[in-house]
């Protein structure tokens, strides 16, 4: 998957949040989920395009690993949307996969970067 491939799926996941939490029930307590779930699953695709502008194997790493919290933090908060019976598990099913796959690209790709950068470092000391 390309660079614009993810970003496309990251901000698809945004989008399909919003949708979510414009559906939730119109009570305290799902206002108050939906609105840290909002902020997390919109992130993601924010601090991804970020990622992508990085300057350096550490500076895209850092931003990474802020996509990786808000990701997780996102599947969190969908757990607790579930576990509070505000929705049932099978309506956000999809959607939390999707996160989870994004999630362990991010955490695949910080591997990868942070080993090339170690080769291309030990490639320079020789």
């Amino acid at each position: 998957m390309n660079q614009q491939m993810f970003k496309d799926r990251t901000k698809e996941l945004g989008l399909r949040i919003i949708r979510l939490v414009q559906a939730l029930p119109r009570t305290d307590l799902a206002r108050a989920i939906g609105q840290q779930l909002l902020r997390s699953g919109t992130a993601v695709g924010a601090n991804y395009r970020a990622a992508c502008r990085g300057r350096s194997p550490a500076d895209v790493i850092a931003k990474l690993k802020i996509v990786e919290e808000e990701a997780d933090e996102s599947c969190y908060w969908m757990e607790l949307l579930i576990d509070a019976k505000v929705i049932p598990a099978k309506r956000l099913l999809a959607l939390q996969q999707e996160a989870n796959e994004i999630l362990a690209m991010v955490v695949a790709s910080i591997k990868t970067i942070r080993s090339r950068s170690a080769a291309t470092a030990r490639n320079r000391q020789s």
